[in-house]
């Protein structure tokens, strides 16, 4: 299994991690086509091919997702058809 394999598992487990660091939810959207848009302070949103959008507040100075957020990541995924 691979990083980003494993990576995806430990992310969309159930019941949810508890938290999970920025830069790992970054790299699961860059492989599923995701790119990064500047938005004005924390807020970032992340868009793929298709125009569609993840919405999400990046925390600070902890840099982690809450369980909420990481929720609402995977099913924006599944419902965009990369995951099942």
């Amino acid at each position: 299994m691979s990083k980003i394999q494993k990576l995806i598992e430990d992310f969309t487990r159930k019941p949810p991690p508890k938290d999970f660091a920025w830069e790992e939810v970054v790299k699961i959207l860059r492989y599923f086509g995701y790119d990064q848009l500047e938005g004005s302070g924390s807020r970032k949103k992340f868009v793929d091919g298709s125009n569609r959008k993840i919405l999400l507040h990046k925390r600070h100075p902890d840099s982690t997702l809450l369980e909420y957020q990481i929720v609402l990541v995977v099913e924006a995924l599944t419902l965009h058809g990369h995951l099942k």
